[in-house]
């Protein structure tokens, strides 16, 4: 089996923050799931700066390791 590798873009800020957008496509995930996990109080944790929500890479790190590490693949 071929495996292939999908480039994503993402915008990581200088103190690596990512809007939501970008913190999606850096997990692998629709946004609008994202957003749904935010509601819920599940997936990786978000941190609101002026009424925008943003998601530290450091974070999204930890909270792709504890998925791999539960076998969950999810929230």
């Amino acid at each position: 089996m071929e495996q292939s590798i999908e480039l994503v873009r993402v915008f990581i800020h200088p103190d690596g923050r990512m809007n939501r957008k970008s913190a999606a496509n850096y997990i692998g995930c629709a946004v609008k799931t994202l957003a749904d996990w935010s509601m819920r109080g599940v997936g990786p944790r978000g941190v609101r700066v002026g009424g925008r929500i943003f998601y530290f890479r450091q974070e999204l790190d930890r909270w792709i390791g504890e998925q791999s590490r539960s076998g969950t693949g999810g929230a």
